[in-house]
């Protein structure tokens, strides 16, 4: 303990000058009855002893001191006197207030203090910033400054309580919970406003254990906010983005063990985009090395290490093309008294996303600004799901979008030419049963580009499963194109949770179901119905493929990653997943059967749009008791398609009338507002 601080110490326990052994007693050295004075030399022989040594030594000659036998005695009593008041203060430092000392020892040191880095902002393609950083504060409690005394431990923690609105109990748990031996901050108290960070830095300057640390909070910046102070204008709200851009929550104890050097009062990225680049947009701390006081609190700082921003996303998403086909789907839907479906529009040219929407939606500031348990709640019972993202972790039956993939097959295996018809009669009759046409009497002569119009359910029994003298595909050549398309296996999106979607099999029936595969299977599967299921995005991105000639691209939503410090921007190369789905002559019967769809098939209501059309529509049966999924995708321009717009609306009914109506209002805009 240095001066200054036992000074302190003495004025502080009312202690004076003359009680402290280790102060020098001035006037207690000049005693009158000591006839000594300091001389310049020093002699053994001080003591003035006469005749044992033949002569009384002088005095003045000597360094030292003369005293008689009696004088000797009652020096040498209050030497010892002093000797055991010095023993005794001695005692009473180390036993009775060694604690107190000990702490001020081991408060008084060096402690390394993180600086938060501020995290990567995400841009749409054109610039356009899609989230912020405000600067917040957050209060903390640091369970090795508390005091170890049970007693003052309880007073402190009574005090912390009151001053930030806690219950008692609440706090001595995550006292309990925390490990003591470590510095690991608990977090009390998020995005506090500048005034209350103030109140609560000065209200506990001498209250150990909390601090007042700065740090940014993520804010959406198209979602309603929280906090309506944080930003003045909250008006243009594309809710659609908070599942796209996700949010980002306190770390968890999960999140710990996988990610070891977080601290406990990190944020990471929960989901969407947030938590698939959360290595890319967290940046590095920086650090501080800082002396505290006894109290833990900050007393200057040592040395300083700047942090280092997380890098940010540049997005192939054009805001505007989410904001339209949210409210052209939200419109739909609503008119159609339904809640859930999704929509997505891609370039077939590269595999980007250029607006991807699932409803219903939810509000990601509420998470990121700290959501509470009853909102949360509310959201999870909800019976529409608001959290689960449709468009690439939702799996449907297929429907008849699956068929413009079966008849490219088709035509590849050589089951079928360009010029092959059959007769549909109104559906097939294979011994008991029949598998129906959706026209009752049929459609007559058929070929693959009327079967594509029209959907024409008996061409794709037959191109499927075969019929009389034709061999179909067959459910192994079904199951390697519908790989080849994408299904069955997750594509490798850049988001979290994508599904793989299921194609179903032999082996896997007689596995599951207990049963052996029959014909009528095989049948059902032609036409995308029975067991086989895909997500939204996967069949946007066949439909992709099928509009460029046959590359699968692998579907991404970051176009560029740039560098906080150099601006350098690392474009994102497009990924091929499969690079020829079949001969591109084969594509182009495909693309004009599509064509006819619009023309004079099931998509006809697109047909007098400013700009061609190709499409497929889809009606998914999945319940005996529930309606029909609504499907319908499609591209555009038909000679040098552009864009992909795929929508499914759940138990919406038949694709014609329930999702077609959303592309045509996409497309009608779109022709107004594209690129040239």
């Amino acid at each position: 303990m240095n001066a200054t601080k036992m000074s302190l110490f003495f004025k502080k326990n009312n202690f004076s000058r003359s009680d402290d052994p280790f102060v020098i007693q001035e006037g207690k050295i000049a005693d009158a009855s000591i006839s000594g004075v300091i001389k310049k030399r020093w002699v053994e022989d001080s003591w003035n002893v006469a005749g044992e040594r033949g002569a009384t030594v002088p005095i003045k000659d000597f360094l030292g001191i003369s005293v008689n036998s009696q004088r000797l005695i009652v020096v040498g009593l209050f030497i010892i006197f002093i000797v055991l008041l010095f023993f005794s203060r001695l005692l009473y430092l180390e036993v009775v207030r060694g604690n107190y000392y000990r702490e001020l020892a081991e408060g008084n040191r060096l402690r390394s203090k993180p600086i938060v880095a501020e995290r990567g902002l995400i841009f749409d393609k054109n610039g356009a910033p899609l989230v912020n950083n405000i600067p917040n504060f957050s209060l903390y409690l640091i369970p090795q400054d508390l005091p170890e005394d049970p007693q003052k431990l309880e007073e402190v923690l009574q005090r912390i309580a009151s001053l930030n609105g806690l219950r008692l109990e609440d706090l001595k748990q995550k006292v309990s919970n925390s490990k003591k031996a470590t510095y690991q901050s608990i977090g009390l108290r998020d995005n506090l406003d500048y005034e209350t960070a103030v109140l609560l830095t000065v209200a506990g300057a001498d209250l150990p254990g909390t601090q007042v640390e700065r740090g940014f909070n993520r804010f959406y910046l198209f979602s309603e906010s929280a906090n309506q102070s944080v930003i003045a204008n909250t008006k243009r709200r594309i809710d659609s983005l908070s599942h796209l851009l996700g949010y980002i929550g306190k770390v968890s104890r999960d999140d710990l063990e996988l990610n070891p050097d977080y601290l406990s009062t990190d944020f990471i990225g929960k989901t969407g985009l947030e938590k698939y680049y959360e290595k890319v947009l967290r940046g590095k701390y920086g650090l501080r090395e800082i002396e505290v006081d006894a109290l833990g609190k900050e007393k200057n700082t040592v040395k300083e290490s700047s942090p280092q921003s997380g890098r940010s996303l540049v997005l192939s998403l054009d805001l505007n093309y989410q904001e339209k086909l949210e409210e052209i789907l939200s419109r739909n839907l609503k008119a159609q008294g339904k809640k859930r479906g999704s929509a997505i529009v891609m370039d077939p040219r590269n595999g980007e996303i250029l607006a991807l929407v699932t409803l219903p939606t939810f509000n990601n500031n509420l998470f990121a600004q700290g959501i509470s348990n009853n909102d949360y709640q509310k959201l999870l019972i909800d019976p529409d799901a608001p959290l689960f993202d449709r468009a690439w972790s939702g799996t449907y039956p297929t429907g008849s979008v699956i068929k413009p993939v079966i008849a490219a097959a088709a035509l590849n295996e050589g089951v079928i030419t360009r010029w092959t018809t059959f007769s549909s009669v109104g559906g097939l009759r294979v011994d008991k049963w029949f598998f129906p046409d959706w026209k009752a009497g049929g459609h007559g002569l058929t070929d693959v580009t009327k079967a594509l119009a029209e959907s024409v359910n008996t061409f794709f029994f037959i191109v499927g499963g075969g019929y009389e003298k034709t061999t179909g595909l067959g459910l192994e050549k079904l199951i390697s194109y519908f790989k080849k398309a994408g299904l069955g296996n997750s594509l490798g999106v850049d988001l979290p949770n994508e599904a793989a979607g299921f194609i179903p099999s032999r082996e896997w029936k007689e596995d599951t179901k207990k049963e052996r595969w029959y014909i009528g299977d095989t049948y059902n599967l032609s036409i995308g119905q029975g067991d086989l299921l895909a997500t939204p995005l996967q069949v946007a991105n066949y439909t992709a493929a099928i509009a460029n000639g046959g590359t699968l691209y692998r579907p991404h939503l970051v176009q560029a990653i740039i560098d906080p410090v150099s601006g350098q921007k690392q474009k994102i190369v497009p990924q091929i997943i499969e690079k020829q789905l079949v001969p591109g002559n084969f594509l182009d019967i495909i693309k004009e059967g599509m064509r006819a769809s619009v023309t004079y098939g099931s998509a006809r209501s697109l047909a007098d749009l400013p700009v061609q059309v190709a499409a497929k529509t889809g009606t998914a049966q999945w319940s005996k008791k529930l309606s029909t999924h609504a499907w319908f995708t499609s591209f555009a321009p038909y000679r040098d398609p552009q864009i992909v717009v795929t929508v499914l609306v759940e138990e919406g009914g038949e694709g014609s009338v329930a999702a077609a109506p959303v592309a045509r209002e996409f497309y009608a805009w779109w022709s107004n507002h594209r690129n040239p």
